[in-house]
């Protein structure tokens, strides 16, 4: 789904503008120490044929990332000759050392048309009406704007008619797009995205439910997963009530019970805010932390549920008995809200795109549904195979043959973008399958391959989902599509291999599984050729870690041939922070699995900061290199300065940072930040605080109008934030004609660690065979997170404990693993394990999961205390 355009607009007006036009070329230039908007404006005025540049254009900032490597990657969006361009999107790409490293682009050309309309805006509304089935509440005035989602510019109209569809319970929202010359019909789009067609709930079983007490009143409003907030409509259409509970356990796990399709909604609004975040490192649905609201039960046997650019809505089904909350319908719905807001405009919701975009959907909810791995509702490769809208038991969709639907394209062919989105969405499906379990007969379906495509292994979810991921988050545009014969470097297939590239190296064994995928389903492209000669790729694991002043971080280096026989390759370092050294043992490997001990030495004056360091192998036919990302750590304490000067340009962003070390715990609820800029016309400026874990708290957003400089201290709550790590002042610079500089600031985190909150269950639960069994302990009362030597006291009668796996479960749903079926034919487990749960709320319900793997020998929990 696209996403709607007042939301569209708030977020172009946010971003930096950057104009192609002859004063462009005095932006920032490239390298490390400037931000990544300036690397990228430098970069448009120095290749405008890469993004397609025309003398009309203007270009907005939409979002930027910058990976640990110091890679950035910014999106921009278009207009032309004032008027908004759909499809116009494009992303520039720079290295670490902020040399420029290409571009993501959907259009064929640079623009040339016309932009005088030669239909009136009345016959554009006219059009849209005829355009509508069902009852029309309101009609926006038409918008005047360039359809560049073919790749090629054309001048229409956008008409937006909202309204209820025939059933009057599925509201809608719908763009008309005609032409504005000839007023024409092109196409339509609903902002309304459908599915076509401890609590106990109807799917997943029982679930934990992470909710807020008032009083004595629980409500299904989650704070670890930014407010999610679960309402009943009532049946109904307006009004929704939260759901309150007197003991939090919450439904019965029938539906005669209105609670429980509410702990389906809430357990899946929260085990997707999860995926999103402890997958992909991505801050929930919108990226800001925000939660995604749930309505369940809405109108009279409502058979769909839909996302609408901010919340969840679910119906209960025909004649009300099978409500439409199954996790993957879920995961699904809310990644179309990932979606709209990582790629500008979202994924054009019209053929091939539209089918990459409900295949995105389609993939990330059946992985939210792995993630979760619920007996009750366990992972697989089917789509909406719980809620039974067919009626007869089958899935809507089978990732791993979608035609067996009787709609879905299995293999890519011609008609592909002539079908409906959600079947235009099989081939990435099945390339998705295909790349993640193998062809031919697997554990979760067979997967026929397409023509006379040769068979093939599959690579994990693990790193199949990475993949995906990072094509959408970095390279997608809103009109990519599986093959693009005028600019074929703007498909899934293209995108795909980049991303395999990135993530695991040219031409590795993953960038030819993903290459294997695409031609399993038809989908061809014009890839470079993987080297004829000998090649490797080099990894450094971990490739991360953090050191106080005077100490040592090491790695295991490890070089993979790719390609050809094996060379000898010799090992170095670059981009060591003052007074840190490297060395490696041994200083040369094979590179058929060769590896070597990377010791990174510091100094006490090495200063405090995070620094990408590259490792490079050196070999007779290739060279090839890994980064090695490495904190150095301030002097221990809850606060820091950063005293150094940051250049704020116009129409920039920039960064200072600072190391926090040796501060236990979480910050604290009065947290504050002391800032100090010089500038002039503070009005034009938004700060704001970046945690290490990539949360921004806004500290001053565009106030103050014409007055000079930012003397203040902020106070803010950080009391979800762990206080060691990296911290970030971003100051935007987002109108022209004033500049200054960041002088300095400091962060003092007040983080203290409160005494322990502990709970205990001693009540006896009966460990059966080949079963899986939970005693839960609620703790209350208790403020911010659990420490990093939490302990869980374990008690287990059992004989023969090496059946068992014992898991503890935090409130959100995350698994630490205790025991895992070790000691063999040993009885009893009495034992206390120290866990890190820092990263988890107090407050909740906690689990022991203990789980009986094979036959024989039975027990039971005798008892168990955490300890926070």
């Amino acid at each position: 789904m696209r996403k709607p355009l007042a939301a569209a607009c708030a977020a172009i007006l946010a971003g930096a503008f950057v104009a192609v036009s002859a004063a462009s070329s005095a932006a920032a230039p490239d390298g490390p120490g400037s931000s990544p908007t300036a690397r990228a404006a430098s970069a448009i005025s120095a290749h405008p044929a890469d993004v397609r540049a025309a003398g009309g254009d203007s270009y907005r900032v939409y979002r930027s990332i910058v990976d640990a490597s110091g890679a950035s990657h910014v999106r921009y969006t278009r207009t032309f000759n004032g008027l908004r361009v759909y499809g116009g999107d494009f992303v520039i790409h720079s290295k670490a050392d902020g040399s420029y490293a290409g571009s993501s682009v959907g259009l064929v050309n640079p623009l040339t048309l016309s932009t005088v309309a030669g239909v009136t805006q009345a016959a554009a509304t006219a059009a849209a009406k005829t355009s509508f089935t069902g009852t029309i509440n309101a009609v926006a005035t038409p918008e005047l704007f360039v359809d560049a989602s073919s790749g090629l510019g054309r001048l229409a109209y956008e008409t937006v008619v909202s309204g209820w569809r025939p059933d009057g319970q599925t509201p809608s929202v719908l763009h008309v797009i005609t032409d504005a010359n000839t007023g024409a019909f092109i196409g339509s789009f609903d902002d309304i995205e459908t599915v076509v067609g401890t609590g106990n709930s109807l799917y997943s079983g029982a679930v934990p439910v992470d909710a807020t007490l008032s009083g004595s009143t629980y409500s299904m409003i989650d704070p670890s997963h930014g407010n999610n907030r679960t309402c009943d409509m009532n049946n109904g259409t307006s009004t929704c009530t939260n759901f309150t509970d007197a003991d939090n356990v919450w439904g019965t796990g029938a539906n005669s019970n209105r609670q429980s399709a509410g702990v389906d909604a809430h357990f899946g609004a929260a085990m997707t805010f999860d995926y999103y975040k402890n997958v992909h490192a991505r801050n929930g649905i919108f990226g800001n932390g925000t939660g995604a609201p749930s309505r369940v039960h809405y109108g009279a046997s409502y058979v769909n549920a839909f996302w609408d650019g901010a919340q969840m809505t679910y119906g209960d089904g025909s004649g009300n008995a099978k409500p439409l909350v199954a996790l993957d319908v879920a995961g699904h719905e809310m990644s179309h809200g990932v979606t709209e807001n990582v790629v500008s405009g979202g994924l054009t919701y019209s053929g091939e795109s539209g089918g990459l975009n409900e295949a995105t959907s389609d993939i990330f909810g059946n992985m939210v549904e792995f993630y979760a791995n619920t007996t009750a509702d366990p992972g697989d490769y089917q789509v909406g195979e719980k809620i039974d809208i067919n009626g007869n038991g089958t899935p809507l969709r089978y990732m791993y043959n979608p035609s067996l639907d009787g709609s879905s394209h299995s293999c890519w062919s011609t008609t592909t973008k002539n079908v409906d989105v959600h079947y235009s969405s099989g081939p990435a499906n099945h390339f998705y399958f295909n790349l993640a379990e193998g062809t031919g007969a697997t554990p979760f379906g067979t997967s026929p391959l397409c023509g006379s495509a040769p068979a093939m292994t599959g690579i994990g979810r693990a790193k199949a989902e990475k993949i995906w991921f990072r094509a959408l988050d970095v390279y997608f545009t809103s009109n990519t599509s599986y093959v693009n014969t005028a600019t074929p470097a703007n498909t899934s297939r293209a995108y795909t291999l980049t991303a395999a590239t990135d993530l695991y190296g040219l031409c590795s064994v993953e960038y030819k599984a993903v290459q294997a995928a695409w031609t399993a389903v038809n989908v061809a492209g014009s890839d470079a050729a993987c080297p004829a000669g000998n090649d490797f790729s080099l990894a450094a694991a971990p490739n991360s870690g953090s050191v106080n002043p005077g100490g040592s971080a090491t790695s295991t280096v490890t070089a993979t041939l790719t390609n050809g026989s094996a060379q000898t390759v010799a090992l170095s370092a670059s981009g060591l922070p003052t007074g840190a050294t490297a060395s490696f043992s041994p200083t040369s490997i094979t590179s058929a699995g060769g590896t070597s001990a990377l010791t990174i030495a510091t100094t006490a004056s090495t200063p405090a900061g995070t620094y990408s360091i590259t490792v490079t192998g050196t070999g007779a036919s290739s060279t090839r290199s890994t980064t090695y990302t490495l904190t150095v750590n301030g002097p221990p304490g809850c606060s820091g300065t950063n005293g150094n000067d940051v250049a704020i340009p116009d129409l920039t962003t920039v960064e200072s940072s600072l190391t926090i070390s040796g501060c236990a715990g979480n910050a604290g609820t009065a947290s504050t930040v002391e800032v100090h800029i010089i500038h002039t016309y503070i009005g034009d400026l938004v700060v704001s605080l970046i945690a290490p874990d990539g949360s921004a708290y806004t500290l001053h957003n565009r106030t103050g109008g014409s007055a000079d400089n930012i003397n203040q201290t902020y106070t803010v709550n950080l009391s979800s934030e762990v206080a060691n790590g990296t911290w970030k002042l971003r100051v935007q610079d987002a109108a022209s004609g004033d500049i200054g500089t960041i002088d300095t600031w400091t962060l003092n985190l007040t983080a203290s660690t409160p005494p322990g909150c502990t709970g205990t269950n001693g009540t006896n639960v009966t460990i059966s065979d080949n079963t899986t069994v939970n005693s839960p302990v609620t703790i209350s009362g208790c403020s911010g997170n659990g420490s990093t030597a939490s302990t869980v006291e374990v008690h287990i009668v059992h004989t023969y404990i090496g059946d068992l796996l014992v898991q503890l479960v935090a409130p959100d749903g995350t698994l630490y693993t205790l025991h895992n079926r070790a000691g063999g034919s040993a009885d009893n487990i009495n034992q206390t394990y120290t866990v890190n749960l820092s990263s988890e709320v107090k407050n909740g319900t906690w689990n022991l999961r203990v789980n009986d793997n094979a036959s024989a020998d039975t027990g039971f929990i005798d008892s168990w205390t955490l300890t926070l």
